[in-house]
């Protein structure tokens, strides 16, 4: 197992933050649908944290459907490979529109945000 060194950012709670950090492994397929994911104790080690603090995660992420619990035999990616798909299509377009108004914010017009885009061939 990989141990990871992750900063976590003091201004969220760090539950929420491993949830997006999960989710990001689902939506580029390091955790493909349908397939185990680690234990609680794997991932905390993983992570450096609390398994507790894992837990809560992975009740959040169950919670969403992006995973489902099998008794005695663990967690696992959802099935769903739609659900998958619009989830990582709502994110982009939060991740998007957070750009958009970043943007704004420093005095760009639709225009110049446009010229922004077009330039960076996006």
């Amino acid at each position: 197992m990989i141990i990871i060194s992750y900063v976590f950012d003091n201004d969220k709670p760090i539950y929420l933050q491993l949830e997006e950090i999960i989710k990001k492994e689902i939506f580029k397929g390091e955790l493909l649908p349908s397939s185990k994911i680690p234990s609680v104790r794997d991932f905390a080690l993983k992570y450096q944290i609390n398994p507790n603090t894992m837990q809560k995660a992975l009740q959040g992420l169950e919670e969403e459907g992006f995973i489902y619990t099998v008794r005695t035999s663990g967690k696992y990616v959802t099935e769903d490979r739609e659900f998958i798909l619009k989830e990582k299509r709502l994110l982009a377009k939060s991740l998007y529109q957070d750009f958009i108004n970043n943007l704004k914010s420093l005095g760009y017009s639709d225009t110049d945000i446009k010229k922004i885009l077009k330039e960076s061939g996006i």
